[in-house]
């Protein structure tokens, strides 16, 4: 519940949650529905599967059942009513256009504006609760992977090989991925976000794998590549640029260093071997969501502070030849950062 008083200190009167990220953050909850926010309560409205459920995770939370005769937005009508609210903050960014309409409708009287980003700001920092979760997601996600550097070989798919690695996170204790696995063998490496496919996996190319485990709702986020066999002049060259960025942004990053900077880095090393290959930014933040703030982009004005858990991934990607990344998720302390990933960088060799 601090979450929630922390929330009401930003000066919002009333606001209504539909992200399940933020229902998460703010009050524990975990399942379908929405939360929200009074000046001196706060109210989780779900439907008769997840009233226990609700019950358990959110104590300090007043639970609202849905039925046949109270509609979500007729639940927050009347709580709207009993306080004598007549403006609420609304996700935006997270309803549908006819959802919208619809809760315009039915809160004939209350006007709806957009919850400014300030969970999104308040997620950045990570408490050592949170910061415990990444860090097991990020064990378990290097016990798998090494798992697979044991099983993989030649005459294997894409999606043979992301399967098993699936599978043993999920062995490990992983709730689940914390985002869809990435395996690009060969040419397909050239795609940064490419599908596993059927794709058999022969001598003489690199393979990326990007993938993380979750813990407590806490994503992690690695990438590796490897070679399998010996591989040409070329990709060892690809690899080599992609470690010596890599390598170079981290020695840079901790508390008070700028975003942009650290990509810029990474960023010029490669540009002055590889133009225009490396298309994508630096990094992210990672929590409840793979994909969070702040950014390591050459967009960004952020700096860094203790907290502030992101990923470090430059990548090199070339039509017809192939691709590398290398990632790591850092958390930023006070005089540096801890590397949760412990694989090695080194190019392995299967």
């Amino acid at each position: 519940m601090d979450r929630i008083n922390t929330f009401r200190l930003k000066g919002i009167k009333a606001a209504l949650f539909s992200s399940e990220i933020n229902m998460h953050y703010l009050s524990g909850y975990t399942g379908e529905g929405c939360l929200l926010i009074l000046p001196e309560s706060a109210h989780i409205i779900t439907d008769f599967r997840y009233i226990e459920q609700a019950e358990r995770q959110s104590p300090a939370c007043k639970v609202e059942q849905t039925g046949k005769d109270a509609s979500r937005n007729q639940i927050v009508k009347n709580l709207l009513s009993e306080c004598g609210i007549c403006e609420l903050s609304v996700e935006t960014n997270v309803l549908t256009h006819d959802e919208f309409l619809a809760l315009e409708k039915a809160l004939e009287g209350v006007t709806l504006v957009s919850i400014p980003r300030v969970t999104e700001e308040m997620r950045e920092v990570k408490c050592e609760e949170e910061i415990e979760c990444i860090k097991k997601a990020g064990e378990i996600s290097c016990k798998a992977f090494d798992d697979l550097l044991k099983y993989i070989q030649p005459g294997m798919t894409e999606k043979e090989v992301c399967a098993y690695l699936d599978y043993r996170m999920r062995v490990y204790g992983s709730e689940g991925n914390a985002f869809s696995t990435i395996v690009a063998s060969g040419v397909n490496g050239s795609l940064p976000h490419a599908v596993p496919s059927d794709k058999v996996i022969e001598k003489g190319e690199l393979v990326t794998f990007d993938f993380g485990a979750k813990i407590g709702g806490y994503c992690s986020d690695m990438t590796r590549t490897i070679a399998i066999g010996e591989i040409s002049d070329e990709l060892r060259a690809i690899y080599d640029a992609v470690l010596e960025a890599q390598l170079a942004a981290l020695a840079y990053i901790g508390p008070g260093k700028s975003c942009f900077e650290a990509d810029k880095i990474a960023r010029d090393l490669l540009e002055e071997k590889y133009p225009g290959a490396f298309g994508h930014s630096l990094g992210h933040g990672v929590g409840l969501f793979i994909h969070e703030s702040p950014s390591l982009s050459f967009r960004s004005e952020k700096t860094l502070s203790k907290g502030h858990v992101v990923t470090v991934e430059p990548g090199v990607y070339i039509p017809g030849v192939g691709g590398c990344r290398i990632e790591d998720t850092v958390i930023i302390t006070e005089d540096g950062f801890i590397n949760i990933i412990t694989t090695p960088k080194q190019l392995i060799v299967v």
